[in-house]
This record gives C-alpha cells, structure tokens and sequence, in this order.
C-alpha cells in the first residue's frame, strides 16, 4: 500500500495561486491519503467547500473529515432564508478501501500564549489490509511552542493505549425498530501521519520514535512507534519537508512531515520519499510505500 501525507495549506501553491486540482493530481496514486489545512468557507477563499471539491476530484476513494475550527459563516438570504454555512480548518483521510468507522480526538491546547495556537485534533480511521484492520491518524501538530507539541504527543500515546488491540464490540441495542450496530475491532496496528511541525532533534518526537542519535544518523530506544522515513534507511530528518519560503518558512529547508508506525509493522515498510517536484503548497507531499 502507498500512504502519502500533505499539508496543502489551503490549496495555495508557491504560485499563490489557489489549484485544488492539482493536489488531487499529487496525491491520485495512493491508497491511503491523510490530508491537513482543509478549510470549508475560509475568509477570502472562493473555493468553498474543501473536502467536497477533493472527493470531487478523487472519487474512488471513501473519505471523512475532522474539523478543528469550526465558526459560524452562514448567511441569510434576501428571503430571509438562511442558508447554513461553517467557516472550518481541518484533517482529511482519504481511502480506497472503506474507512470502517472514524473518530475525532480533540488534542491538548496549551494557554502559555497571549496568542493561541488553533485547535488541533487527530482524525482517527480504520481500514482493513491484508493483515488484518489497521488505524490511521491523521494528525497536524501545533507549530508555535514544543511544549504544546509535547502535550499532544503525550495525548496521542494515552489515546495508542486506550485503543490498542480493544476487541470489537456491540453499542447499546436500540429500541426496535432500530437495528444494533456493530463496530470494528481497534487494533494494535497503527500508522500516524501528518504535519507534526517537529524535526527529531526536538523532544516531542524523542516521546514518540526514541531518542535521535546524530553520530549514527538514526533514531535509538525507540519505544511504541517507530519512525517510517528511518524504517525505509533513510537518516531521520533528511528530505526536505517545506521548503525556505521568505513568507513562510524563513527558518530554512524543514522536515516537519512523518510518519510513524508500530513496531509490528517495521519490517513491512519498502520505501519513503518526498516528491519534491510538486508545487501545489508550501508543503511538499510525503510518501511511504508499506507491504499491508
């Protein structure tokens, strides 16, 4: 299976030019598509709705969405009709096999600013492989304080051991003539991808995939989840993430955009790479190709 991760910043290009298009373009050979910074109705967008425009353009995939803003934008119209709209930035995962259930994990947000960080969350989905169910998460981790970004990761870890090999079970029988629904197993198996604004120098990843080692070139101790980019040889953090952008990466070439995956899963990981000729946001799209 191929798993891509990308931050599509709204849809906006080093062009500036908003191309929804070619995003789906970038991402059409996955299997599995974990998408951040997707808004519906965003001040000064005229795109509208997102997440449908992207099931639009990608429709052999089945797809869910998580927002973590959500502000009223509706309007009323000369008839006095409202006609209901909210203003959200969100997560989206998008696969071609069916997402058998999904779940939304509102993650931690620190007051240790005057100037908040917006809402984040993690969107949970779990998908059949030829292994056996599998969750996904999708996830865009705060970028103005590690502290906050330590928070989450901790937050993400009690939700991996809550969820962690839980049996699938049976909700409360409805009235009839309500039938009962069934929900899928929670395995152990899990993948978490996403924009976690962290290299691995920083702590939050150390909690995650393990201390890094610079005189070796890769990540020691690992303990729970493994990164997927070092699981395919390469040396963690190599590959350039985001670019330097003057506007909004003055910081230099990153590597902000991962993977990470549990231990069961290491030695089912063929290759990783950046497809660096993309250009459809100030991300650039990250791929993981892993033998499920």
């Amino acid at each position: 299976m191929k798993f891509v991760t990308y931050n599509i910043q709204f849809g906006r290009g080093k062009d500036g030019e908003i191309d929804l298009p070619r995003i789906g373009a970038a991402v059409e050979d996955a299997d599995l598509i974990a998408l951040q910074e997707v808004v519906r109705f965003w001040p000064n967008l005229d795109d509208g709705d997102q997440p449908a425009k992207l099931a639009t353009l990608l429709p052999e995939y089945y797809w869910v969405y998580a927002p973590s803003l959500d502000i009223d934008a509706s309007i009323r119209n000369p008839n006095g009709v409202v006609e209901q709209r909210r203003q959200q930035f969100g997560n989206m995962l998008l696969s071609r096999a069916p997402i058998l259930s999904s779940r939304v994990h509102t993650l931690p947000m620190l007051p240790i600013s005057s100037i908040p960080d917006v809402q984040r969350v993690a969107l949970e989905g779990i998908i059949e492989t030829s292994v056996g169910n599998l969750r996904i998460y999708c996830v865009h981790l705060a970028y103005r304080f590690a502290g906050e970004r330590r928070a989450q990761i901790e937050a993400l870890l009690e939700i991996h051991r809550q969820a962690s090999g839980v049996p699938g079970s049976r909700l409360v029988p409805l009235p009839s003539p309500f039938p009962t629904l069934a929900s899928p197993d929670m395995p152990r198996s899990a993948v978490i991808l996403g924009d976690f604004n962290m290299d691995p120098h920083e702590e939050a990843y150390q909690m995650l995939a393990g201390e890094y080692d610079p005189e070796f070139g890769q990540v020691i101790h690992a303990d729970g989840f493994v990164d997927c980019w070092v699981s395919a040889g390469h040396e963690a953090g190599s590959g350039v993430t985001m670019p330097e952008n003057p506007d909004s990466n003055p910081e230099g070439d990153l590597h902000l955009d991962h993977a990470f995956i549990t231990s069961d899963l290491v030695d089912r990981v063929k290759s990783a790479w950046v497809d660096s000729a993309a250009v459809g946001s100030d991300h650039q799209p990250v791929w993981f190709e892993i033998d499920l």
